[in-house]
């Protein structure tokens, strides 16, 4: 009689591959990086927009294969919501610093990655900010904080010459949310419009909850300016240009990136006139480099249906820089590696060439303003 050894074989085989996957899998060591962002509340919209480029971007890396120091790693995303409030925000930033992630990518707002970078900074933990632009956020002494966009004084400075210089802008009004951001971005503007010889004519104030400025916007009316700049986000501003529209108050709508998206058109309802608007986005490419950010809206569409917002291919761009210096550091310990994303010069990302100076702030930042026809933002100009 016969008998067979293949299911011995067969045994064997298997658990040689099982050996052999537990040996892989023991081999791949984990590498958390944080994200945080407005998970819920008025701009949830956005901070889902930023955790999908972080998203996206870890997986392509994952999808490639990574090697940092000769090891395989696998890396994980581990997202917080600050609900856009500097309380929550420090109380996110210490849950990651908890979770030991090697990085932090984020926060959205100024006026919660400032409180928040302090944190990281006492932890060593590198953050790069995709979308924070008061100036104050790299200027606090901090060696871990970076970003990734231009910040205030080039963003509202340009804004403020634009009115001026560009639009004609004769009798103009300001109105900021009182946030890190909008307050930031809001004196920018002014300084600029004063240099500029412009003639302000107002400045009120509001919230980035508030829903009624009918008492605002009827002052601001009496003093008839040509344009009113707004220092905020978009779920404020759009409602707002209902209510100058219901108001009969005529007049361009300026503002920053926080009004800069594509959802303000939604939030404006027909209240926006085409070409009413003009904004800037803290970053932006032209000519050949252009491609790089159109393929990023495919792919970022074809993976979540739905259109970028704003800043994840910011927040795409942040994720794989942190990744380069890891490899090039060959740490993923954010003390090892935090030298080596300080000199992170020449990265070329969807966003364009990544270089920071000595603060952290990215080198020849851009700007592209914008304003909307027909429903959809249409591209000025990009600034340098």
């Amino acid at each position: 009689m016969r008998f067979s050894n293949k299911p011995f074989f067969q045994l064997t085989a298997l658990a040689s591959s099982m050996a052999l996957a537990s040996v892989v899998m023991a081999q791949e060591q984990v590498i958390k990086i944080g994200h945080v962002g407005p998970l819920s509340g008025a701009i949830a919209h956005l901070g889902k927009d930023n955790e999908n480029g972080a998203r996206l971007a870890i997986e392509e890396l994952n999808a490639k294969g990574i090697l940092i120091g000769g090891k395989k790693v696998k890396l994980e995303l581990v997202a917080e919501d600050d609900a856009a409030d500097p309380k929550q925000g420090t109380a996110a930033a210490q849950k990651l610093v908890d979770a030991k992630v090697s990085g932090i990518v984020g926060h959205l707002n100024s006026g919660t990655s400032i409180p928040a970078s302090k944190i990281y900074n006492d932890a060593g933990i590198p953050q790069i900010s995709p979308s924070a632009t008061n100036p104050k956020y790299t200027r606090q002494g901090f060696n871990t904080t970076f970003r990734v966009v231009a910040d205030d004084v080039h963003l509202g400075g340009t804004l403020g010459r634009y009115a001026v210089k560009d639009l004609k802008g004769k009798a103009i009004a300001v109105i900021d949310d009182r946030t890190a951001y909008g307050q930031g971005v809001a004196e920018e503007f002014e300084k600029a419009v004063k240099a500029a010889g412009g003639n302000l004519v107002g400045h009120e104030f509001t919230t980035d909850k508030a829903t009624d400025f009918m008492s605002i916007l009827t002052t601001l009316k009496g003093k008839k300016p040509d344009i009113v700049f707004f220092g905020g986000m978009d779920a404020v501003g759009g409602p707002m240009l209902k209510q100058m529209k219901s108001l009969g108050l005529n007049a361009k709508f300026m503002g920053g990136d926080g009004i800069c998206t594509t959802e303000l058109v939604k939030l404006a309802g027909d209240a926006m006139a085409d070409g009413q608007v003009v904004c800037a986005e803290a970053g932006g490419v032209d000519g050949a480099l252009k491609k790089g950010m159109d393929d990023f809206g495919v792919k970022y569409k074809k993976r979540f249906n739905d259109d970028v917002k704003l800043y994840a291919p910011y927040v795409y761009d942040a994720v794989s820089v942190m990744v380069d210096a890891m490899q090039r550091a060959k740490s993923s310990d954010p003390a090892k590696y935090l030298p080596e994303l300080a000199k992170t010069s020449g990265y070329k990302g969807v966003t364009g060439t990544i270089s920071f100076d000595s603060k952290g702030d990215i080198k020849n930042g851009s700007l592209t303003l914008y304003t909307y026809k027909s429903g959809k933002r249409d591209q000025i100009a990009v600034v340098r």
